[in-house]
């Protein structure tokens, strides 16, 4: 759950579904800073309809962040209308009745803020991050829909979103590989009418089951004052917030009586096993035992076991399966919720080594075996209390981060802050409590075994299915009654059987509040200095935390690539994480992770990336740690073969995924195959099979060099500490080296359509593309994104409203443009519905055509210049974004003060201006087209467009003239 400190597995890539729409701790500064002294400061109260208030005052960035906890998610829903609070999370969007429709997120977005709200099994949030002078508008907002939603709901606004949440479960769920992943574990772990046996985002049968009655009976139950929490943390005045609230939010009447639910944690009278035939191309092994609910005592020894597990390259799943190649991904959790816990083994087979799941399921089952007879180390427990540590300080970085841990808290346990009997918990862990809770929850006990594989292959399974998807039973009859039998009335106004609640108030609801006096936005004062070597490094000293991030960047990237061996740079970075001279893979984590550090060096785009993050006072072991990575990689065969393979296996899953089919043909087409950048960072399968590890070595040697080499660091540690930290780095020598951008690109008269067959996709997912300028900070190229913004730049932008809210084909659609050292592209994106596939390819041109004819309104030009000018209030609050900021400096040469000439130019360009941009760069006549989608059923659509279309095969840009 949010708030608490856990050793979650964040999940891979590949399989994760998340649903979504989707004053400063005072932190002791000095050397020996204890997690254990930290607590996040916060006053607690009630107002009399029984809203739970929680403030935090923050005076270090100008900026407020609002969250709404209702205390209701898909765990309170009835059975047979399954996902109906993600659903109703989608409709609080929708207006109330003094906010219209998509205000909200004009509102907020216009302010320079941002916003969302998410949905799981047991709660729902809605969040703002504002600049602070905008904080009542926010409450008035978040007031309106408490306290009067029903009066704005109508069966429109009902059908739409009902149709925006199908398009998000097909995006999210049908059209992903391993997407219905979790459903199928939750029918199979959870009997029938448990509340964990169906998932958030519900099934579309349920969704058309329900109607606006529904819809309205759900709110009077659930969404009540006394059944939410509002947090409030940052540059506020703790008296004038109480005053705002009791305005917006004390004559909101109390809802009905809520209780909290009671655990019901669940076991199993058998090893179930189920398969899904699937379109993937690695077999996944998913083992779930249950366990215990959140808070048990047993749940904090439990997420320990699962970090010596599967807890990255220091746990025994990555020893046994990822390093000895029968697995490429391998990883352990122990995901709590409100009622109930599951400890999950997971595993993606490398096919190339495993004919079957069933021989990795005994390798998963061997090595619980070696950790029974080895059991727990010193080490073991020392990373714990290092990563907790680290955790806890880290988390303390955003204001959003600590609002939403006290909200989550107080809405699960009535403790907002739990650091510190969190922080005692897990140092509590003993060995015998590890131990002994595996020998309770996980040695011989029954559990759900899922099969993954690929259609038509079920012989992969690790053991044919003794468990059926059961049949559902739902309700002979429309079960409202149920929902609202023990809604008591708040007023003798009575809606469609629905009783309503009334809320009166002294002052006009309907006028929005004027913003306060704008706050004074600094960008951050940095210095910089330049190592004796030639290496620029720009730093900020920030005093917020005790921590220190640090990014070493190198020019180049996969433009050094040898010909025939793109993916050079990338599989170079991934060696440059494994073992070293001195150091084995794993040890170096462990050392790591004791310390609470992380070093990951990567390779993206045109350059290779060296990121470092730690507590201040571990920086010098730290950094030891850097050097050892950076000057005395092994490049051990051993770990090329793996990663290599680790490498080939991932691109032939992203094969499978209609979104990486998709990007990989828009570079095609915009960059050609002559070009290093129209192939993915990875390489592809032909030329990763050219690469071999002298290939590796030689790439090292000659390219990770200080030559063409900068660093950004953020840090609590003043200019001449960091420097004089960074001495080893002063001292690298190497080589300058040179390369060449580009060849030539493909050039195109007139529009043309390119289709990548994806069979049974349920969405066909649509990029249309044009090359354009690349990044410069005050030019045409910083104009276009804010001539954009109205286009597709927003939420409320004329295509995203078209295509979701007007006709409800997507759960979104965008535009914007693209631009990096050296190229830039404009492309509008959307995953469309697969019937509605040329429907909304010809509603994405004709918004961008009547823009091009029309130009911008006054309006809208006021609303991006609001938009970009306010937003500086939330945009250098964190050290991540302070160095992404440093960052950007750096890699375009800009100077300091482009960002006063920025806000000159949004705030003096004109419509004309922005017309012109619109006639210059939205050439609609010579964008093409991408669809990756089921050629069989959306052919007959793209046909009725009028234009040529090409089958494309990404692998090996064959074109095939399909009209």
């Amino acid at each position: 759950m949010p708030g608490k400190f856990s050793f979650r597995t964040i999940g891979m890539v590949l399989i994760v579904l998340s649903i979504s729409a989707c004053q400063r701790a005072q932190v002791e500064q000095s050397q020996e800073t204890n997690a254990a002294s930290i607590s996040i400061p916060y006053e607690k109260y009630t107002l009399d309809n029984g809203l739970t208030v929680i403030l935090h005052e923050d005076h270090s960035d100008p900026l407020v962040h609002v969250d709404v906890t209702y205390h209701v998610g898909s765990a309170r829903e009835e059975i047979g209308k399954s996902g109906f609070a993600h659903f109703f999370e989608h409709m609080m969007f929708q207006g109330s009745q003094h906010v219209a429709d998509e205000q909200h997120f004009k509102v907020i977005t216009e302010v320079g803020g941002n916003l969302n709200g998410t949905t799981n099994t047991d709660r729902t949030n809605y969040f703002e991050t504002v600049p602070a002078n905008q904080l009542e508008k926010v409450l008035w907002l978040e007031s309106d829909r408490m306290g009067f939603l029903l009066e704005a709901v109508d069966q429109e606004k009902f059908e739409n979103q009902r149709e925006t949440v199908k398009n998000e479960r097909s995006q999210r769920v049908d059209n992903q590989p391993y997407g219905l992943r979790n459903e199928l574990n939750g029918e199979a772990l959870y009997p029938e009418g448990h509340p964990y046996s169906w998932s958030t985002i519900g099934y579309v049968e349920d969704l058309d089951r329900v109607d606006v009655e529904d819809l309205k009976a759900f709110f009077k139950r659930w969404y009540g004052p006394n059944n939410a929490v509002l947090t409030i943390g940052g540059d506020i005045d703790i008296e004038q917030t109480k005053a705002l609230i009791k305005k917006y939010f004390g004559s909101i009447p109390k809802g009905p009586e809520v209780s909290d639910p009671q655990p019901q944690p669940v076991t199993l009278n058998e090893t179930r096993y189920l398969t899904l035939e699937d379109n993937v191309h690695l077999p996944l092994l998913q083992i779930t035992f249950p366990t215990v609910h959140v808070r048990h005592p047993d749940e904090a020894p439990l997420d320990v076991l699962a970090n010596i597990l599967g807890g990255g390259k220091t746990s025994l799943f990555y020893k046994n399966l990822v390093k000895q190649g029968i697995a490429v991904q391998a990883a352990v959790s122990h995901p709590c919720r409100e009622l109930a816990c599951e400890f999950q083994l997971l595993a993606l087979a490398n096919p190339s080594k495993i004919t079957s799941l069933g021989t990795l399921q005994k390798a998963l089952n061997d090595t619980l075996k070696e950790f029974e007879n080895r059991g727990v180390t010193v080490d073991d427990l020392a990373r714990t209390k290092g990563q907790l540590e680290s955790t806890t300080v880290f988390g303390l970085q955003s204001v959003s981060g600590k609002v939403s841990a006290l909200a989550a808290n107080e809405t699960f346990h009535n403790t907002p802050d739990l650091i510190a009997e969190d922080i005692a918990r897990y140092n509590g862990v003993t060995a015998s409590d590890i131990m002994r809770v595996y020998n309770t929850y996980i040695k011989n006990a029954n559990s759900v075994i899922l099969s993954v594989v690929p259609e038509g292959s079920p012989q992969l399974a690790a053991a044919e299915p003794n468990f059926e998807r059961p049949v559902r039973t739902l309700p002979q009859s429309d079960a409202q009654a149920s929902m609202t039998e023990n809604v008591p009335s708040q007023a003798s106004d009575i809606e469609n059987g629905v009783s309503k609640r009334v809320a009166y108030d002294n002052f006009d609801r309907s006028v929005m509040p004027d913003a306060g006096p704008a706050p004074i936005v600094k960008v951050p004062d940095y210095w910089e200095r330049e190592l004796s070597n030639g290496i620029k490094v720009l730093g900020v000293t920030s005093n917020e935390t005790p921590t220190v991030t640090l990014t070493l960047g190198i020019d180049g990237g996969m433009l050094l690539d040898p010909k025939g061996k793109a993916g050079t740079a990338y599989l170079t970075a991934l060696l440059m994480n494994e073992s070293t001279e001195n150091y084995s893979n794993e040890d170096l984590a462990n050392e790591l992770a004791k310390l609470g550090s992380s070093i990951r060096i990567s390779a993206s785009g045109r350059s290779t990336q060296v990121y470092v993050s730690t507590l201040t006072k571990n920086l010098t072991p730290t950094l030891l740690l850097l050097e050892e990575k950076l000057f005395k990689p092994a490049f051990r065969e051993e770990d090329f073969v793996r990663m290599k393979e680790r490498v080939l296996q991932g691109l032939q899953q992203q094969a499978k995924t209609p979104s990486s089919l998709a990007r990989r043909a828009r570079d095609l087409i915009l960059f050609g195959e002559e070009n290093r950048v129209s192939l993915p960072d990875e390489g592809t399968m032909a030329t990763v099979e050219n690469i071999t590890l002298s290939d590796v070595k030689a790439f090292y040697k000659r390219y990770y060099s200080p030559a063409k080499a900068s660093m950004v660091v953020v840090g609590n540690l003043s200019e001449d500490k960091i420097v004089d930290a960074l001495g080893f780095i002063a001292q690298w020598k190497g080589q300058d080296y040179e390369f060449t951008d580009y060849n030539a690109f493909p050039s195109y008269d007139k529009r043309n359509l390119y289709l990548v067959d994806s069979p049974g996709a349920v969405q066909s997912v649509v990029f249309i593309v044009d090359r354009g300028l690349p990044f410069d900070a005050t030019g045409d190229y910083f104009k276009t994104r804010l001539m954009n913004f109205p286009l597709g730049g927003a939420f409320n932008s004329r295509i995203n409203l078209n295509l979701r809210e007007e006709k409800g084909i997507t759960y979104g659609a965008s535009s914007g443009f693209v631009g990096g050292k050296t190229l830039g592209w404009f492309e509008a994106s959307s995953d469309l519905t697969a019937e509605n596939t040329a429907e909304g390819i010809e509603a994405i041109f004709s918004e961008i055509q009547a823009y091009r004819e029309s130009g911008i309104t006054e309006s809208e030009i006021e609303f991006m210049r609001s938009a970009f000018t306010l937003s500086d209030a939330l945009a250098f609050e964190t050290p991540a974004s302070k160095a992404r900021f440093l960052r950007q400096l750096l890699s375009y040469e800009l100077e300091k003060g482009y960002r006063k000439e920025q806000l000159a130019i949004i705030n003096t360009i004109d419509k004309d201006t922005i017309d012109k941009l619109a006639k210059q760069y939205l050439n609609a006549d010579k964008m093409q087209i991408i669809v990756v989608g089921d050629k069989e059923e959306i052919l007959p659509q793209l046909n009725s467009l009028k234009l040529p279309v090409f089958e494309l095969t990404v692998d090996d840009n064959k074109r095939t003239a399909l009209n």
